[in-house]
């Protein structure tokens, strides 16, 4: 690893008292800037928590961004992701704003890169994004939601929570708890009804049998097919989610990074 720069709590958005990390080594050749948003369900995680995977990405020659977003019971969606258009309008106005652009998430953050590719147009990599909400609540009006003991989520690295596969109470849980109990947003934040060709390229990653429905990666390929917008989908054996096999999967992702990353950058060039 080279002379890694380190810069803590960038101010974004003054109103709302939002900060972000931005991670850079100096020494290595510029690959351009990739936003990495952290998970935790949209009610518990912190920019701190991505260190790891921003630091191997900034290793390569990233300039990347680390921010901070509202979550609950503060603010519910959808809050988090005004909180990445004001991330993003702060980008246009900064030193950053001619550099080629990619985003990275896991969970509730591979939603919100999902979200972003849509928005924007910019490469996305989702490693267990939360993708499936609308359809499977529908289909799960029996599962009673549980928030079960999340009492350490703060202090447990992400790659450690989650692992144990399918918990249906928990994930409705959750995803109820960013709707504020509310029904009537919900086919609104389910991203693949907003896939048009326009679209960024993604990186979709799941795990076969973790507690995240495989369903919303499958969905998403489907509708990304049916609009001609590339990707790469990666089925990953086992229960682990989403930076609990980051190792896994970190090869293809930076590949796909590169290619999607430095190809946009050409062509505006």
């Amino acid at each position: 690893m080279g002379k890694m720069q380190v810069k803590h709590d960038i101010v974004y958005d003054e109103n709302r008292h939002l900060t972000l990390d931005a991670y850079h080594d100096g020494t290595k050749p510029f690959l351009g800037l990739i936003i990495d948003i952290h998970g935790g369900g949209w009610f518990r995680g912190d920019k701190g928590k991505d260190a790891d995977w921003a630091s191997r990405l900034a290793d390569l020659g990233y300039m990347v961004l680390v921010p901070n977003y509202r979550m609950t019971p503060d603010v519910y969606y959808p809050e988090p992701l005004a909180d990445m258009a004001s991330l993003m309008e702060w980008i246009s106005r900064s030193e950053y704003n001619q550099m080629p652009i990619g985003v990275v998430g896991s969970s509730a953050g591979g939603n919100m890169a999902v979200e972003m590719a849509i928005r924007y147009g910019i490469p996305a990599v989702s490693l267990s994004g939360i993708l499936d909400i609308d359809d499977w609540l529908a289909n799960h009006k029996d599962v009673v939601p549980a928030e079960g003991d999340t009492s350490g989520f703060n202090q447990q690295a992400s790659s450690t929570i989650n692992q144990n596969g399918a918990n249906d109470a928990f994930y409705k849980w959750f995803v109820m708890n960013y709707f504020n109990q509310r029904t009537d947003e919900l086919t609104a934040a389910t991203p693949v009804h907003r896939v048009t060709s326009e679209t960024g390229p993604m990186y979709l990653a799941n795990s076969l049998n973790e507690f995240v429905p495989t369903s919303g990666i499958l969905s998403m390929a489907d509708a990304l097919t049916d609009v001609g917008v590339p990707f790469e989908l990666n089925m990953v054996p086992g229960t682990r989610h989403a930076k609990g096999y980051l190792d896994d999967v970190y090869d293809e992702t930076v590949d796909f990074l590169r290619h999607h990353v430095l190809v946009k950058h050409v062509d505006a060039v």
